[in-house]
Formats: structure tokens, C-alpha cells, sequence
């Protein structure tokens, strides 16, 4: 639980506006035109450098994040590439270098890929993260904040 209901402790739901940029200033991501980013602050449900740096915040504050690889999407691993054949995919499909595709693993759980190359019998997949590698410069202020209620601690989300 936070010491401070007023300031980013564990147990608080943070409404968070954002803009994400890379190092050339490319934006990649932002809540300008929409809502607040709300999740689950010390649930791991945003990346360790970030979540690290909105502690002690309260409403209004803002700060400028960089999260450099480690602590944001990690490092690309030059690995992390599987090949599948062709009809692994739907007849006719349209497989496009760049394009995402969802995978599930033995377990059920679902990873995105993106495809990195065709060719007429196979295509390779990119499992990184799009932005492994990348130092990311976060632009936040929050939003709002309050304390999560029992159900939502308990299932580790906003609800």
C-alpha cells in the first residue's frame, strides 16, 4: 500500500497521460487523444523502468522517463527468429513483411511475431518486441489516482 494516498504507490490505480518517443524523436505512442492510461501501479503492467519512476508522483505532476532497453522491452535478440512453412498459414492469406501475427504458445498463452521475411515455402518470424533495442523517452503527467479496491489488488488489474 502506498504511505501517501496522494502520491504513485503499489495498490493504486494511476491514470497516466503519456507520450512515448525514440531517440530521434519519433512518437510511437501517446493518450493525447484519448484517455488516461489506467493500470495497477507495482503489478508489473507496465515496463520496470517506468513503473520505477512514477513513484512518489501525485496528480499533476509531470516528468520526462527515459527507460533505456534493460529496463523497458530488453535487448533485440538476434535468436529470436522461427521459421514456419507457408501452409502454416491460411490458403490465400496475404503474409506481408512487417505484418503482425499472434502465436500461442503449449500453454495458451498468446505472443505477438511480426513477419520478417516471405518466400514462396516459408516465412520467418521476428519474436522480439518491436521496440527491443530502443531507449524510450516517456513525456507523463498523472492524471489521477486512487487507492484499487479489494477485487482489483486481488486479481493484480484495474477493473
Amino acid at each position: 500500500m502506498a504511505d501517501n494516498p496522494q502520491t504513485v504507490g503499489d495498490d493504486m490505480v494511476v491514470g497516466l497521460d503519456y507520450t512515448l518517443k525514440l531517440d530521434d524523436g519519433t512518437v510511437v505512442d501517446s493518450s493525447t487523444h484519448g484517455e488516461p492510461l489506467e493500470f495497477l501501479q507495482g503489478a508489473g503492467q507496465i515496463i520496470p523502468g517506468l513503473e520505477k519512476e512514477l513513484y512518489g508522483m501525485a496528480v499533476g505532476d509531470e516528468k520526462n522517463v527515459i527507460v533505456y532497453p534493460h529496463q523497458g522491452y530488453g535487448e533485440r535478440q538476434g535468436d529470436a527468429y522461427q521459421e514456419f512453412p507457408r501452409s502454416a498459414f491460411p490458403p490465400g492469406s496475404s503474409v506481408e513483411p512487417g505484418m503482425a501475427v499472434q502465436l500461442v504458445d503449449e500453454a495458451g498463452k498468446p505472443h505477438m511475431a511480426f513477419v520478417a521475411e516471405v518466400n514462396d515455402d516459408n516465412v520467418l518470424l521476428d519474436l522480439n518486441h518491436p521496440l527491443a533495442g530502443e531507449t524510450l523517452h516517456f513525456d507523463v503527467r498523472i492524471a489521477s489516482l486512487r487507492q484499487a479496491d479489494e477485487e482489483e489488488r486481488e486479481h493484480g488489474h484495474v477493473h
